[in-house]
């Protein structure tokens, strides 16, 4: 009967410190999203590519009203002469282990350079841990604005 307890008390102490850990891994991919998130509008505005920094080789982009644009050379198109504005993120969740996945659901509202508002909608981001850090592996985003007739 000793045994047993002392198993199941093992087992116990284990699942709590790998909770843990998760939980201190979460909380360190949530500030790396966060700073990433708050120069993503900066980077793409550039118009230079510096926003493919942000994306893994093998990333796609899966827009609305659109088919997958993936690889850097396509997503490189997608982003060239936008329109330059501001990006304000919001992270309501994220999910996953935090050692190869991890899903992040944000809000988003988009201004122009001066503060108007233009939109605001949704993002799932599947983010990818790589030898370099954490990279978007799939960008999916949608207005909240309903189709224009």
């Amino acid at each position: 009967m000793k045994k047993i307890l002392t198993l199941a008390m093992l087992m116990v102490l284990s699942l709590i410190s790998k909770a843990q850990t998760n939980s201190d891994l979460l909380q360190q991919a949530r500030k790396t999203i966060e700073a990433s998130n708050a120069i993503y509008a900066d980077l793409a505005n550039k118009n230079d590519g510096s926003i493919l920094t942000r994306y893994t080789e093998d990333a796609c982009l899966l827009p609305p009203n659109s088919g997958p644009i993936c690889g850097k050379e396509n997503i490189a198109k997608f982003f060239k002469d936008g329109p330059k504005v501001h990006v304000k993120f919001t992270i309501q969740h994220l999910y996953g282990d935090a050692r190869t996945f991890i899903t992040e659901e944000s809000f988003y509202e988009m201004t122009d350079l001066d503060g108007n508002k233009l939109d605001e909608g949704k993002v799932i981001v599947i983010w990818k841990n790589t030898a370099v850090g954490l990279k978007m592996h799939r960008d999916m985003f949608s207005s909240n604005k309903p189709v224009a007739k």
